[in-house]
């Protein structure tokens, strides 16, 4: 029988980096939801992953870092404590977070022993090294849940089940004007600020010019920034594509997703937040260690990817080029997306 007095366990997962990151994340609510009995959670972020939180079943709360970082301690302190935190666990090794929450005498808190700072601050070190493990990023954060009553990490499938993108807004009427319906919609998203080794854009206005001539309707996808630096790219390609750079907001574009068939991209937030959804989505990745697909590839029930079959290390020094992944054909592409079409 339930111990209706028994104190609800509230869990925090602190992780403050990029929309990928936060993605692969995601799961661990789900694993502490179906494991922890009646269990509260929350997770820290940043204000630009909120949207991504949002979507997720299993989070019950967003605590936004950025509106508690800058903070006199006392009040960070204060804060952490009202929360009524049972056990943090730090995804993201951060020292500031670290000794605030430490402050804040909740009484478990989960880390990785590799970073020196949790020595002082986390009393459930957990031995973990991403580096050169072989398991996939999102299953090297389930080794965080050992101190909670993890036995074994998760296979990627099971992981994948532990995902649930069931909160997403639905489509405006504003953009749902920018779909055929008679036509399957593609989103294609060339730029990674930076983050990913990115498919040549010769090879990215083949793939639309082809798939516009097979009845795709094509999307381009990015941030205002990366709108402005393909501006020719885009003018030259007018004819076969939508232009959706900079329009939406977060929260619009993962709405727009949904609405769409699969997406198309580099190892990037935008590919994680596409298979999250449960749309297709093909992530084109190099065979580069850490980056490849072993680590970092996109989960959900359609995720799917592309690597040239071999094991190389030849462009590791030099940032955002790589010689094998130009090797992944247009033509490999289009067949994978003609999988894709509605039936």
């Amino acid at each position: 029988m339930k111990n209706l007095n028994a104190p609800v366990k509230t869990i925090l997962i602190s992780r403050i980096d990029a929309i990928g990151d936060v993605v692969l994340t995601l799961p661990m609510a789900g694993w502490i939801k179906q494991n922890v009995p009646d269990a509260r959670v929350l997770f820290l972020g940043r204000t630009y992953t909120a949207p991504v939180v949002a979507c997720c079943k299993y989070v019950d709360q967003f605590l936004n870092w950025d509106d508690i970082k800058d903070l006199p301690v006392a009040e960070q302190v204060r804060f952490f404590k009202n929360q009524q935190i049972s056990s943090i666990i730090h995804v993201f090794p951060n020292k500031q977070i670290a000794q605030v929450t430490r402050q804040a005498s909740i009484k478990q808190r989960i880390g990785t022993r590799n970073r020196w700072f949790h020595w002082f601050t986390v009393n459930a070190l957990v031995n973990l090294s991403r580096r050169h493990s072989p398991y996939h990023e999102s299953q090297l954060n389930f080794a965080l849940l050992r101190p909670l009553g993890l036995k074994t990490i998760p296979t990627l499938p099971e992981v994948t089940a532990y995902l649930d993108f069931s909160r997403i807004t639905p489509l405006s009427d504003k953009w749902q004007e920018f779909l055929k319906n008679d036509q399957p919609c593609i989103i294609l998203h060339p730029k990674s600020k930076g983050s990913a080794r990115e498919w040549d854009l010769a090879h990215f206005s083949q793939l639309a010019r082809q798939l516009h001539g097979l009845g795709w309707q094509v999307f381009i996808s990015g941030s205002t920034a990366e709108g402005e630096l393909l501006q020719d790219w885009l003018r030259e390609n007018q004819n076969f594509i939508t232009n959706v750079t900079g329009k939406f907001s977060l929260s619009e574009f993962i709405s727009f997703m949904k609405a769409c068939t699969g997406l198309v991209g580099a190892s990037t937030g935008p590919l994680h937040l596409a298979a999250s959804v449960g749309i297709h989505a093909l992530g084109l990745y190099p065979p580069i260690k850490p980056m490849h697909p072993g680590r970092w590839a996109p989960i959900g029930p359609r995720a799917e990817y592309l690597v040239v079959p071999k094991d190389c290390s030849d462009c590791r020094k030099t940032p955002g080029s790589c010689v094998c992944i130009q090797q992944i054909t247009v033509a490999e592409v289009v067949s994978q997306v003609q999988q894709w079409r509605p039936e």
